[in-house]
């Protein structure tokens, strides 16, 4: 990458880390995927229960192999031949795991978090539940604020994730939000986490690649 541009770059994740800090969430900033192995098992100890929250970008960033080689109890939301109440039973014991993983739709420059999710499995357990909250998000997800992160969301996340769980909603096919009736839109829970009770819960690692949707 020129380095005319990456230093630009790095400013804008530089100031979210800052801000990301000011709201009581802990922020870092990887050159590539090669260093969250050694991260994650800083953050992570042995023995814990782990789960994930659905996310390309983990398995990308290589997370999920990770977690499942790893002396990690991990609930594993995509072990072969789970039946839906086998998986049903999974995410709710998420919210007594130990730490949970996960991308985001978007990260701001502000230090905020913006996602929307489908059932709602995957924001309940940002908020609640979950002793550590590690968000992983590639460069892509970085906005300037959250007008630009509901942009991302109508005209990246949402179709690209429609497309990939092979839903029928309109943005499958033009490629942007319509703001749709359909049985099967996956846009149902916005949430925002500006801020944080407890400063050591939430970690957000910002890679300088570009991860998922």
């Amino acid at each position: 990458m020129d380095q005319n541009l990456q230093f630009v770059l790095e400013q804008r994740a530089r100031r979210c880390i800052r801000n990301l800090e000011k709201n009581r969430m802990h922020g870092y900033f990887l050159e590539d995927e090669s260093g969250l192995t050694a991260l994650l098992t800083e953050l992570i100890p042995s023995g814990s229960t782990v789960a994930v929250g659905g996310s390309m970008t983990l398995f990308e960033t290589g997370v999920i192999d990770f977690l499942r080689n790893g002396s990690y109890h991990f609930l594993d939301r995509y072990s072969e031949g789970l039946a839906p109440a086998e998986i049903q039973k999974l995410h709710r014991k998420v919210f007594s795991a130990d730490c949970f993983l996960v991308s985001t739709n978007a990260v701001t420059e502000d230090g905020e978090l913006y996602n929307v999710d489908g059932t709602g499995n995957r924001v309940a357990a940002m908020l609640y539940g979950p002793d550590r909250v590690i968000v992983i998000a590639g460069m892509n997800k970085l906005v300037k604020n959250m007008a630009e992160a509901e942009i991302r969301l109508r005209e990246t996340a949402a179709p690209a994730n429609t497309r990939r769980l092979n839903r029928d909603t309109p943005c499958r096919d033009t490629g942007y939000c319509m703001d749709c009736a359909s049985p099967d839109r996956i846009c149902n829970n916005y949430v925002t986490i500006k801020k944080q009770a407890f400063d050591q819960r939430m970690h957000i690692v910002l890679i300088n690649k570009n991860f998922g949707y």
